[in-house]
C-alpha cells in the first residue's frame, strides 16, 4: 500500500467516525449536553495526555506550552480556539440530543465555504470567480431554508461559523494535532472541574449517579474525540489539500442520512430544495479547487523544468 492509498485509508476512517458521531451522543441524550460537553473535555485531556506518555512526547508538549507561553499573540489565539472549538462541540451535542440532526448537518456542509470566505476577509486569500459563485449559491440555499422555515436556522450557522472561528485562530498555529488537543481541553480543563464540583453540589450530575454504561459512554467520550484527530492527522500528512477537502463531505453526508432515515428528522421539499443549492456550490467549489491545484502543480513543473 502505497502512501497515497494509506492517506485515503487513513481521512476516510477520520471523517467516517466523525460522520457516525450521532450515534455515540444520542446513547447519551437522557444526559444534560454541558455535562456531555465538559466530561468530552475532560476525558480527551485525560487520554490524549496518556498517549503523549506513551508515545515519549511529554518534552515536546513542554515545548510547545514554553513556546506558546513566549509568543503571547499565539497563546491567546490558542486559548481563544480551546473555547469557540468547545462551543461548537456543545452546539453538536446539542443539535444530535435535541432532534436537530439535520441542522448539524447543514452546519458542517457550509463551514467550508465560510472558512474561504474568513480566509478572504482576514487573510487576503484570493478566490477564483467559481469558488465566489459556490459561496453566492450556498447563500442562497440557506436564504431559502431560512424563508421556508420562516425562521434562520441558528443551530446550523453557529456550527458552521464557530468552527470557521476555530480554523481562522489556529491558522498560524503550527502544533502537533495531539499535543494541540492536549493543550486546548488543557485550557478548558479548569472550568469543566469547577462545573463538575458545581452539579455534584445540586444533585444534577449523571457521572457516577445513573448506571455503569453512561459512565463507561462519558469516559469514552474522550477516546472517540481524539481517535479520528490522530487519524485525520495521518492522512492530512499524505494526501493533498484538495482531496481532503472533498472527503471532509463524506462527514455531513452520513449525519444527514442518519438524521433522516434513522432519527426520521423531517426532511421536507424546502430542505431538499435548500441542500440542493449547497450541494451545487459543494460541487463548484471542489472543481474550482481542483482546477486551481492543477494549474499550480503545471506551473510548479514548468518552473522546474525551465530552470533544469
Amino acid at each position: 500500500m502505497n502512501d497515497n492509498q494509506k492517506g485515503i485509508l487513513y481521512a476516510f476512517a477520520a471523517y467516517g467516525i466523525w460522520g457516525i458521531f450521532p450515534l455515540y451522543w444520542k446513547l447519551l441524550n437522557h444526559v444534560d449536553s454541558l455535562e456531555v460537553l465538559v466530561s468530552r473535555v475532560i476525558w480527551s485531556f485525560v487520554f490524549t495526555f496518556i498517549f503523549i506518555l506513551i508515545i515519549k512526547q511529554r518534552h515536546l508538549l513542554m515545548e510547545d506550552l514554553k513556546s506558546l507561553w513566549q509568543n503571547k499573540k499565539l497563546f491567546i489565539s490558542l486559548l481563544a480556539a480551546s473555547f469557540v472549538i468547545s462551543c461548537n462541540w456543545f452546539l453538536y451535542i446539542y443539535a444530535v440530543n435535541n432532534d436537530h440532526v439535520v441542522d448539524a448537518s447543514l452546519g458542517y456542509y457550509i463551514n467550508p465555504l465560510i472558512t474561504v470566505v474568513f480566509g478572504m476577509i482576514f487573510f487576503n486569500e484570493r478566490l477564483s470567480k467559481l469558488q465566489l459563485c459556490s459561496v453566492l449559491v450556498a447563500f442562497i440555499g440557506v436564504l431559502l431554508l431560512t424563508f421556508g422555515y420562516g425562521k434562520i436556522p441558528w443551530i446550523a450557522l453557529l456550527i458552521a461559523f464557530s468552527f470557521a472561528i476555530y480554523s481562522a485562530l489556529k491558522k498560524k498555529i503550527t502544533l502537533n494535532a495531539t499535543r494541540g488537543l492536549v493543550i486546548e481541553t488543557l485550557f478548558i480543563l479548569p472550568f469543566g472541574i469547577v462545573y463538575y464540583i458545581y452539579i455534584m453540589s445540586t444533585d444534577k450530575m449523571s457521572f457516577l449517579h445513573f448506571s455503569w454504561q453512561t459512565d463507561v459512554f462519558l469516559i469514552l467520550g474522550g477516546v472517540v474525540t481524539a481517535y479520528p484527530l490522530v487519524l485525520f492527522a495521518k492522512g492530512a500528512k499524505l494526501l493533498p489539500q484538495y482531496v481532503i477537502g472533498f472527503i471532509q463531505y463524506m462527514t455531513p453526508t452520513i449525519v444527514l442520512i442518519l438524521g433522516v432515515l434513522l432519527y426520521h428528522e423531517p426532511f421536507t421539499k424546502t430542505e431538499l430544495v435548500s441542500f440542493s443549492f449547497i450541494w451545487l456550490a459543494i460541487l463548484l467549489f471542489t472543481i474550482s479547487t481542483i482546477w486551481e491545484s492543477r494549474k499550480r502543480h503545471i506551473l510548479h513543473q514548468k518552473t522546474v523544468n525551465s530552470e533544469l
